[in-house]
């Protein structure tokens, strides 16, 4: 799905729940009505910079970024510029926070648990490095860390949207052209790369949204 259909989606879905938690407190009600949703998408080529991030962390041009067919969009998430493209999971989970827990860190580890769970199928260790966000390969080493999932989120009355992108097929030639999520000492990998092989990205993104769906109890939500 182009990057630009798909932040519609998510600003649509996002609206929503807040005008919905709204509508709900005025009327002296709780937020457990408030619906949640995952978007689960691949983009065609494109660079996203968060509202902090910096331009010159784009290496190339405008005439540049034209010829080789890769769109670049200033968005409205936190964390710096990052790439999404072909091979790459990217997920959006719009969720109402208060149905789960008020902890923005929290939230975000869950969401790495959920990538480096994943990982732990295939025989990859990931990990995460203090300070920073996303998921990483060998982190303990800091000359060798390479990052295969990076995060970036807005969150408003408790209710979140943009995510996380996840390396597995992904051409990482991509990420030569930025200094990814404007850190410019550690590498960028894929499960590709770790394994020496394609993996089957639907497999893998059954693998995610099963431990996404375990670590929130998705299931047990509004049961009684």
């Amino acid at each position: 799905m182009p990057y630009r259909d798909a932040w519609d989606v998510q600003e649509a879905l996002f609206a929503e729940a807040i005008a919905d938690k709204i509508a709900l407190r005025k009327e002296g009600g709780d937020t457990g009505f408030t619906r949640n949703h995952l978007l689960l998408v691949e983009h065609p080529p494109v660079y996203t910079l968060g509202k902090s991030g910096l331009m010159e962390n784009l290496l190339l041009s405008e005439d540049e970024l034209g010829t080789r067919g890769i769109e670049f969009f200033r968005i409205n998430r936190g964390g710096d510029i990052t790439f999404h493209g072909p091979g790459q999971i990217v997920g959006y989970p719009i969720l109402d926070l208060d149905q789960f827990f008020t902890d923005i860190h929290r939230y975000l580890r869950t969401l790495e648990e959920a990538v480096i769970l994943t990982l732990a199928e295939y025989g990859i260790i990931g990990g995460r490095i203090e300070g920073l966000t996303g998921v990483w390969i060998e982190p303990e080493i800091e000359s060798r860390a390479r990052k295969i999932c990076a995060l970036g989120v807005k969150c408003s009355r408790w209710v979140t949207m943009h995510g996380f992108a996840f390396n597995v097929n992904t051409d990482l030639s991509y990420f030569e052209h930025i200094v990814p999520c404007g850190i410019d000492d550690k590498a960028v990998s894929s499960m590709k790369e770790e394994l020496g092989r394609e993996v089957d990205i639907n497999e893998v993104q059954d693998k995610v949204l099963k431990h996404l769906g375990d670590l929130f109890a998705w299931e047990a939500l509004h049961q009684e």
